[in-house]
């Protein structure tokens, strides 16, 4: 997956992200729904964070019947951050 920069990924796989992300692995909710429930958060606001993290290949959202049902589909993320740019680096080539 690409973020387009390393504040996209800070505020994607923010703690709270990430700790949603654990509740979905471990409780495995059958909806969004029941995800609202368990978390406290919004439903409106769950549905758009989870629409997120499924554009970056980071849950997947099932349709069982009428409700989605959030998948973890990653158990860990790495990022690669160049610290210089090779082309100065290597004096602009």
């Amino acid at each position: 997956m690409w973020f387009t920069s390393t504040e996209s990924f800070a505020k994607v796989l923010s703690a709270g992200n990430r700790e949603l992300l654990r509740v979905i692995a471990e409780k495995a909710p059958a909806s969004l729904e029941e995800l609202s429930e368990i978390t406290g958060r919004a439903l409106s606001n769950l549905s758009r964070t989870m629409k997120t993290m499924e554009s970056y290949g980071l849950v997947r959202l099932e349709k069982e019947g009428r409700k989605l049902a959030p998948k973890v589909v990653h158990d860990r993320v790495e990022l690669a951050l160049p610290l210089l740019d090779r082309r100065v680096a290597k004096g602009g080539r």
